[in-house]
């Protein structure tokens, strides 16, 4: 499998990250990216590509790693011009499980396969080949996938031949991440103001009731207002809340907390924070409210 070529789309954050590790693996990479020079940064051995028709063209699959359902639409319609029959398209970005469903259908009628295999993690976990990866689609198309993504995660979660299965697991679990970040930034911004280190706070809760990687990585962030260097952008998680509240009205379920998160990160963009990372969107958003 590796000394056939692979096409990758997208080197934002953790698509860059992802990329290299591919390469240092031994896959021969065929690589698009809207910004070309950026390719640069994974060395010679990859090859420049002009479209992404161009990284589909010859390759067993290709991986799209993009900002949102338009820009994996838009490439999708590209890339399924060359892509061979029976290769594997492998969506890992964060859309709405609705487009990854067409999009399943559109490779089916040209002989290839469409795969969901959505990603947890900074870009530090990317780097680490610590991503949980969740896969959903065709079960022949996934096993194909799997030798590739066992060099960018340490676990593979399989949801079902439903297409959009894997991207339903990822936008609840964003919303969940979200969710996380403004109740550790309420609580620690509570006892700061009541005069205590809200570090220290962090620390006990991430050890003792609230013992998970989220409290623990994100809390350590949050608690001691580390909001650089930038992994995940402010305007992206916007993105993910309000595919949350469009997947909860699909699907009729209230959920108000997404309403508060929301709301939170709408505020940060209105203020010109798209850029800033997420815990800063939702972290100095309480704090300022909070007046410390």
């Amino acid at each position: 499998m590796m000394e056939q070529k692979i096409g990758f789309i997208g080197l934002g954050a953790m698509g860059i990250i992802m990329a290299k590790n591919l390469v240092d693996a031994g896959y021969k990479l065929q690589v698009y990216n809207r910004t070309a020079s950026k390719i640069d940064e994974l060395g010679g051995t990859v090859i420049k590509c002009k479209t992404p028709a161009e990284a589909a063209a010859n390759v067993v699959a290709v991986i799209t790693m993009l900002s949102d359902d338009d820009a994996v639409k838009e490439v999708t319609n590209s890339l399924l011009q060359t892509l061979p029959k029976n290769a594997v398209h492998i969506s890992m970005s964060t859309i709405s499980p609705e487009v990854s469903e067409q999009l399943a259908s559109l490779h089916a009628a040209q002989g290839n396969n469409y795969i969901a295999a959505t990603v947890f993690g900074r870009p530090e976990a990317a780097a680490a080949k610590k991503l949980w990866i969740c896969v959903s689609g065709n079960s022949l198309a996934k096993e194909a996938a799997k030798p590739i993504l066992e060099n960018l995660g340490q676990g593979i979660f399989d949801f079902g031949e439903t297409a959009g299965g894997a991207n339903v697991v990822k936008i609840a679990g964003n919303f969940m991440i979200l969710s996380s970040l403004e109740i550790m930034a309420e609580a620690y911004t509570l006892a700061e103001k009541n005069g205590l280190d809200r570090k220290q706070v962090s620390d006990f809760f991430s050890s003792t009731l609230f013992s998970a990687p989220i409290f623990q990585n994100y809390g350590k962030l949050i608690a001691s207002k580390q909001y650089e260097p930038v992994g995940f952008k402010t305007k992206l998680g916007y993105k993910d809340a309000r595919l949350t509240f469009k997947l909860a009205q699909q699907s009729e379920i209230p959920m108000p907390v997404a309403g508060v998160v929301h709301n939170r990160l709408l505020t940060a963009i209105a203020q010109g924070g798209g850029e800033q990372d997420w815990i800063e969107g939702v972290s100095r958003g309480v704090t300022d409210d909070a007046g410390v």
